[in-house]
C-alpha cells in the first residue's frame, strides 16, 4: 500500500535525497534524454559555428548560427509550445527528437550551402519549444512533493555542466570534423528519442479536444493565467527579475576582462567569468536542493532574490577579474537557491492544461529578457564604465527584488491557488472580478488526485514512492 504524499505545505522534513528522485524510472529516462539532447545541443552549437566561419569566414554568420537556437522562442515561443497541450507528451517529445535527428543528418552532409545550414538549423530549433514545454509539464506527473524540486535542481544544474562539456567537447570535435560533431548531436536526439519512448508512460493530451478552440486563444489563455493570477504574476515577476540581473556578467565578460588586461591574460579572464556564474548556480542548486529543508527553503526564496543583484553592487568598485568571477559565481548561487523552489510554486499553482502553455510564456520571458538586459548594459558600457553600469544595474535589481519581496501574495493566496489547481479548476484571475471578462473553461483533471499524483492507467507520481511522505513543491524545466 502506497504512503499517500502530501501536495499543499513544504513540509519542515529534511529534503527528499537523490535516491528517492532517481528512483523514479521515468525521471530517470527523463533525466538522461535531457543531458544527452544539452550535451549534444552545445556540441552542435561550436560545431555550426566554427563550420560556417570555415566556409564564409564571416564573424557575422558564425554569430547568426550561434543565435539562431534563440530565435523560436522570440517569434513564436509560447505558440510553439501551446501544441504540446495538444498532444500526449511523450509523443511529443519523441516526435520532437525524431525531427531534430533527421534535420541534423541533413546539415552534416557534406558541402552543404551555408544559407541551406541557417535555414535546416532554423527548422531544427523549431522543435525546442514544443519539446520543452511538453517535458516541463511532465515533470509534476512523474515526481511530487520535494522530490519534484530536488529533481529540478539536479536538471539545472546537469544542465549547467552538460553546457561546460559540450562547449569543450564540441569545439574539440569540431576542429578535427565539424560534421562529425553534428553525426554525434543527431545521435544523442536519437538515444534521447529511444529512452523517451520505452521509459516513459503514454499518457492522454492534456486538452481534450473537446477544449480546443484556436491555437492563438489558446496561446492568450496561457498569458492570461500566468499574469492574470495574482500568484503566477508575482513568480514570474521574481523569475524575470532574477534574470534581467544575473546575466549581465556573462553577457559583458569581455569587455570587463579587457580592463584588467595587466592583472591577468585576456581570454583567461573572459573565461573565468563566464564560467563563474554557471559554477555557482551548480553549487547552489545541489547544496541548497540537498542540504536545506523544505519549508526553509521557502522562507528563504525572496531573501536570495534580493541576494542575487545585491552581490554585483561590489562590482562598483572596479575589482579584479578573479573578484568579478566570485560576485558572479555568488549571484548564480543565490539564483540557484531560489529558483527551483519558485518554479516548484509555479507549477504547483497551474490546473493541468495549462502548464505547458505557461512553461511558453515563462520561456520566451526569460529568453527576451536577457537578451534585452546583456543589449541595454552593451549600450550603456559604451557610454560609462562596464564596473559603472554593472554596479548602478544591479543596485536598481536590489530594488526592484525588494518590491517583488514586499509585494508578495499572503499565504492565504497562496494556497488558495495551490487547492484550485489540484482540484482541476483555475486559479482565480484578478481580472475576472474587476472587468467581468470571462475566464476560459478549465481543463478537466485527469484524476481527482490532481497533478504529480498517479493517474489510471498511467505510471503517475507515486509509483516506487518510499514509505516517508516529503513536502510538496514543483517546477519547470527547460533544456
Amino acid at each position: 500500500m502506497e504512503a499517500t504524499v502530501s501536495d499543499e505545505r513544504p513540509s519542515p522534513e529534511g529534503p527528499a535525497t537523490f535516491r528517492e528522485v532517481f528512483a523514479q524510472r521515468e525521471y530517470r529516462a527523463v533525466f538522461t534524454a535531457s543531458t544527452l539532447g544539452w550535451i549534444g545541443d552545445y556540441i552542435a552549437k561550436a560545431a555550426v559555428t566554427l563550420l560556417i566561419y570555415r566556409e564564409t569566414e564571416s564573424v557575422a554568420l558564425s554569430a547568426a548560427a550561434f543565435a539562431v537556437s534563440y530565435l523560436p522562442w522570440l517569434v513564436g515561443g509560447p505558440l510553439l509550445a501551446t501544441l504540446a497541450e495538444r498532444h500526449p507528451y511523450r509523443r511529443v517529445m519523441v516526435t520532437c527528437d525524431l525531427v531534430r535527428m533527421a534535420l541534423l543528418l541533413i546539415i552534416a552532409i557534406p558541402w552543404m550551402p551555408s544559407p541551406a545550414i541557417l535555414a535546416l538549423l532554423f527548422l531544427a530549433t523549431l522543435a525546442n519549444p514544443p519539446s520543452q514545454a511538453a517535458r516541463s509539464a511532465l515533470m509534476p506527473l512523474i515526481l511530487s512533493g520535494d522530490r519534484l524540486v530536488v529533481g529540478l535542481s539536479v536538471n539545472a544544474s546537469v544542465g549547467q555542466a552538460a553546457q561546460v562539456v559540450g562547449y569543450l567537447a564540441g569545439a574539440a570535435i569540431a576542429a578535427a570534423n565539424p560534421a562529425a560533431a553534428l553525426l554525434v548531436n543527431a545521435a544523442t536526439f536519437g538515444a534521447s528519442a529511444v529512452l523517451l519512448r520505452f521509459g516513459v508512460a503514454d499518457r492522454p493530451p492534456a486538452m481534450t479536444a473537446a477544449h480546443r478552440s484556436h491555437l492563438l486563444r489558446e496561446t492568450g489563455e496561457g498569458f492570461r493565467i500566468v499574469f492574470g493570477t495574482p500568484v503566477l504574476r508575482a513568480i514570474a515577476i521574481l523569475v524575470f527579475s532574477a534574470m534581467l540581473f544575473s546575466i549581465v556578467p556573462e553577457g559583458l565578460a569581455a569587455g570587463w576582462a579587457g580592463r584588467h588586461s595587466d592583472d591577468m591574460e585576456r581570454g583567461a579572464a573572459q573565461a573565468v567569468i563566464m564560467a563563474a556564474n554557471p559554477v555557482g548556480f551548480i553549487l547552489g542548486g545541489l547544496i541548497v536542493g540537498r542540504a536545506i529543508a523544505p519549508a526553509r527553503r521557502l522562507a528563504l526564496m525572496r531573501p536570495l532574490a534580493v541576494l542575487a543583484p545585491l552581490t554585483l553592487v561590489p562590482a562598483l568598485f572596479d575589482p579584479p577579474p578573479l573578484v568579478v568571477a566570485l560576485l558572479a559565481a555568488a549571484c548564480g548561487f543565490a539564483v540557484a537557491g531560489m529558483l527551483p523552489m519558485a518554479n516548484g510554486l509555479f507549477v504547483r499553482a497551474l490546473p493541468d492544461g495549462f502548464r505547458a502553455r505557461a512553461f511558453g510564456v515563462m520561456a520566451t520571458g526569460i529568453q527576451v529578457i536577457q537578451g534585452f538586459a546583456v543589449l541595454v548594459t552593451g549600450l550603456l558600457a559604451e557610454r560609462f564604465s562596464i564596473p559603472l553600469v554593472v554596479g548602478v544595474w544591479s543596485a536598481t535589481g536590489v530594488l526592484l527584488m525588494t518590491l517583488a519581496a514586499l509585494s508578495w501574495p499572503s499565504p492565504a493566496t497562496v494556497d488558495a491557488a495551490v487547492t484550485a489547481a489540484q482540484q482541476g479548476g483555475r486559479p482565480d484571475a484578478e481580472s475576472d472580478g474587476t472587468t467581468g471578462a470571462p475566464r476560459p473553461d478549465p481543463q478537466p483533471s485527469r484524476s481527482a488526485a490532481g497533478p504529480g499524483r498517479p493517474r489510471a492507467g498511467g505510471r503517475g507520481a507515486g509509483d516506487h514512492r518510499t514509505a516517508a511522505g516529503r513536502a510538496s513543491r514543483g517546477a519547470t524545466g527547460t533544456r
